[in-house]
């Protein structure tokens, strides 16, 4: 007989909700990681309930000893997300990428001469104005959102909306410069410097490539890497130590 988690675990899974479940695995006992907490009979290890945390922020369902029980952590993740803000010619190949990376791609242009199907064969387009878009797609800790269209009109009430959501990545085009004077909308639209330091500007890793295919792989090897290690600044202070 199943344990009521375990249909609680499907459930949470049919809507699109990530959930880890823990079952030690010599009683049966079983625990759910939801984005509420931590859920089931008795106290969970804190070092088991720290590693499904990990083991969903990784997408790896895998066993664990602690003491002398063993734990499976069942990983049920929907897919990633990536929001891109700007039907633009690096967003050709940077969908192309993503969708190779196992991510639901949306793509949010207001101007219909570039969020065309003929453009982006497949790809979810969103026409509505980006506030209004990314307010009814909610980034979660599951999506990234990046911002390729150079128009503060277009790019700015994205991030206002994005910068307050619990978004794992948000990354910008443009150069420093350009990125100073987005500071300074940013901060006069009420955004607080701790929101706005979240912005991974100029967007990507340094890897050399001008083209848009190479921005491409820069933008998606960034989000790679801050899903897996962390900010990506902290990496580089870390490598410099």
């Amino acid at each position: 007989m199943q344990s009521s988690l375990f249909e609680k675990a499907v459930a949470l899974r049919a809507d699109n909700q990530p959930v880890v479940r823990i079952v030690e695995m010599l009683s049966g006992a079983d625990w759910l990681l939801t984005p509420a907490g931590i859920e089931g009979s008795g106290s969970l290890p804190p070092e088991v309930a720290e590693a499904a945390s990990e083991a969903q922020r990784h997408d790896r369902s895998h066993d664990i000893k602690h003491g002398a029980q063993r734990y499976f952590l069942h990983v049920y993740n929907p897919p990633r997300r990536l929001i891109i803000v700007g039907a633009v010619h690096i967003t050709q190949p940077l969908v192309q990428i993503a969708a190779a990376a196992g991510y639901a791609i949306t793509v949010i242009d207001p101007r219909g001469a570039f969020a065309t199907a003929e453009r982006f064969p497949g790809v979810d387009l969103n026409e509505d104005w980006p506030d209004e878009a990314m307010e009814a797609l909610k980034p979660d800790n599951r999506t990234a959102v990046v911002t390729l269209t150079h128009d503060p009109k277009l790019d700015d009430p994205a991030l206002e909306v994005a910068l307050r959501s619990e978004a794992f990545y948000i990354g910008c085009l443009g150069s420093r410069k350009t990125h100073a004077s987005r500071v300074e909308r940013l901060t006069a639209a009420g955004l607080t410097a701790e929101e706005i330091g979240k912005i991974h500007a100029p967007i990507g890793l340094h890897l050399g490539g001008r083209a848009p295919a190479e921005i491409a792989i820069a933008i998606m090897a960034q989000i790679t890497q801050v899903l897996h290690l962390g900010d990506g600044r902290e990496v580089k202070a870390k490598a410099a130590a």
